[in-house]
């Protein structure tokens, strides 16, 4: 059990630690355009991205795919800057015009998921079992997404449903901040 809790710990800090601003970035992001009400869906999205992250965390920590860490680091914030852009252009949030949502989570969980995979190989104990460490590293990751989805709804509540600020000024509010940032540090990770 003191395994689980070592690598619930290492995916719990993979999404709090301010080195984790990128993955910060990209849950509030996908999270901005949703409201209190519409928390179920967003935990289904936030999944969505975490099985996404752990296919290629395993898939890249047992060596069967393998990507430039370069390009890695380049490709995690321009899947920032294209939920961000997505956001800024959205004019409708209604469930059956966010449905590609899940899609994109999924397929841009695969991209983050091979960021964490050269960090997750070297802190594997000889002979540990890969299923164990993945299994407490996405729990501790998937519970870190839910405390921040939690704050954006609850900020999002707050703002848009008590202050009565337009929703579509706070997702634009968000999503110009995540852009800008995330633009800035894909352009300092150009491969």
């Amino acid at each position: 059990m003191s395994d689980f809790g070592f690598y619930f710990r290492l995916g719990w800090e993979h999404i709090m630690s301010i080195d984790a601003l990128d993955h910060l970035l990209f849950v509030w992001v996908l999270a901005a355009i949703y409201l209190l009400r519409d928390w179920r869906q967003v935990l289904v999205l936030v999944t969505a991205f975490t099985i996404g992250h752990s296919i290629t965390l395993a898939l890249s920590t047992l060596n069967v795919v393998e990507v430039p860490s370069s390009w890695t680091e380049f490709l995690i914030p321009c899947t920032i800057v294209f939920t961000a852009a997505s956001n800024l252009f959205r004019r409708h949030f209604e469930p059956r015009y966010l449905r590609i949502n899940y899609v994109l989570a999924l397929f841009f969980g695969l991209i983050h998921g091979l960021g964490f995979a050269n960090t997750l190989r070297f802190m594997l104990v000889k002979g540990q079992s890969l299923g164990w460490g993945l299994f407490g590293f996405n729990v501790g990751l998937e519970a870190g997404q839910v405390v921040v989805v939690s704050v954006v709804l609850l900020l999002s509540w707050l703002l848009v449903q008590r202050l009565r600020v337009p929703r579509r000024e706070w997702v634009l509010f968000v999503s110009a901040a995540v852009f800008s940032l995330a633009l800035k540090m894909a352009l300092e990770r150009l491969p």
